[in-house]
């Protein structure tokens, strides 16, 4: 067990205030999670770019290259093991990470994407109706931030609709780290078993959905197992949905304390700036799933042994003033974006980034232009977040939407 190691996340403290604080220490810091199970933080931009550079080769995400894992030193009810021996596209390396990225990868090409445009306007807009129907003091995040993304990805499941809020349930709780161990556990268990039974129908009465074409895919040959395809859409499904949700939030947050911005967002239409910018300012992902180091490596300057877990934490590297200068912590959608990591670096760069921006640059256009004097009806300073090692954002956003009603 680690001793004498700054604790993460820290009991009363803003998680970012945090990372903030230990990317002081070191661009690469040891740190002590709750359980007392011990792993490193790349905090700075440069750091994190190193890790994510070395993935597939210095830096390996099969939990059976951290050693702690099963040697009695991490309890086995800590509850991140939920996710760590997940068994999904983000928990295997080399050849079979890109056998199953090559596959997922065709449901994301650029033509397809823009494909679905249509549609996503036709959800947007739908949500913006029952927004302004509920009037002032309507919370964005239930009613618009986490329903779109939600909507969307269903769609490309095929989840029926009734299904939806359970899924965005078990995902918020898999993600907290308040959540117990053992209702961790219970939740991962649902997912799994709710995605099998996904495969199964979608085998019996296929559909246009790409649950249906990895299916399809799977039965041609051996090229997809079952687990591995559940394993694929619960990664997307935890990780693809949440990220969005999150970043809606954060941009509209960071619009509503920088109005200058709003208004040349709006004037300009630089909605894919304001999306950018967001991802720079305050990522979603406040850490990543764990890596670990496959032998002895230095990172930024920092050693760190074989078989110990490393975390990418993009919030702090995205307002690192050593990349991004005295305004790395200022909101501006002017700045030139060149080489954030928003959407990662390297073999695992987002393979949904082309969805997400669609999606964020489209939601956050048609609510300004539908509602050009919403406002936060909430003090920044009040707005709770989620309680997650892994995304962070907003989780009740109050609004006066600045229409009269007849």
């Amino acid at each position: 067990m680690a001793t004498d190691l700054p604790s993460f996340p820290v009991v009363n403290e803003n998680p970012l205030d945090t990372c903030m604080r230990l990317r002081e220490i070191a661009p690469v810091v040891e740190v002590e999670f709750p359980g007392g199970v011990p792993a490193y933080l790349a905090l700075t931009h440069k750091a994190v770019r190193e890790v994510l550079a070395g993935d597939n080769k210095t830096f390996l995400r099969d939990p059976q290259h951290w050693p702690a894992l099963y040697d009695g030193s991490i309890p086995e009810d800590w509850p991140l093991r939920a996710i760590i021996q997940g068994g999904h596209l983000a928990t295997v390396d080399g050849g079979d990470h890109r056998r199953l990225r090559s596959l997922v990868g065709r449901a994301f090409t650029p033509a397809r994407v823009q494909a679905l445009q249509p549609r996503i306007q036709q959800i947007i807009d739908g949500l913006l109706d029952d927004v302004v129907a509920a009037g002032d003091g309507v919370d964005l995040v239930p009613a618009f931030t986490e329903a779109l993304p939600m909507a969307v990805i269903c769609e490309l499941f095929g989840v029926p609709a009734e299904d939806r809020l359970r899924l965005r349930k078990w995902t918020a709780t898999l993600l907290a780290h308040t959540t117990p161990p053992d209702v961790a556990f219970a939740t991962q268990n649902n997912l799994q078993a709710f995605l099998h039974a996904l495969v199964e129908r979608k085998q019996r009465e296929p559909g246009d959905d790409l649950t249906s074409g990895l299916v399809q895919v799977r039965d041609e040959g051996d090229k997809l197992t079952t687990d591995e395809l559940v394993g694929v859409l619960w990664l997307m499904l935890v990780a693809g949905h949440e990220t969005t949700v999150h970043l809606l939030g954060y941009a509209i947050v960071a619009l509503a304390q920088n109005p200058g911005q709003l208004e040349l967002a709006k004037a300009e239409d630089r909605w894919a700036d304001v999306v950018e910018e967001t991802l720079r300012y305050r990522h979603s992902v406040m850490m990543t799933s764990f890596r670990f180091t496959a032998e002895d490596v230095t990172v930024a300057g920092v050693h760190i042994p074989k078989g110990n877990a490393v975390g990418v934490v993009y919030q702090a590297s995205g307002i690192d003033p050593e990349e991004y200068g005295e305004s790395a912590n200022r909101f501006d959608i002017t700045r030139e974006q060149t080489g954030h990591l928003g959407f990662g670096h390297g073999p695992r760069y987002c393979i949904g980034a082309p969805l997400a921006r669609l999606e964020s640059r489209l939601a956050l256009a048609s609510l300004y232009r539908r509602l050009p004097g919403l406002s936060l009806a909430i003090d920044p300073d009040d707005i709770p977040y989620s309680p997650s090692f892994f995304t962070i954002g907003p989780l009740s956003l109050p609004v006066t939407i600045g229409i009269a009603k007849p």
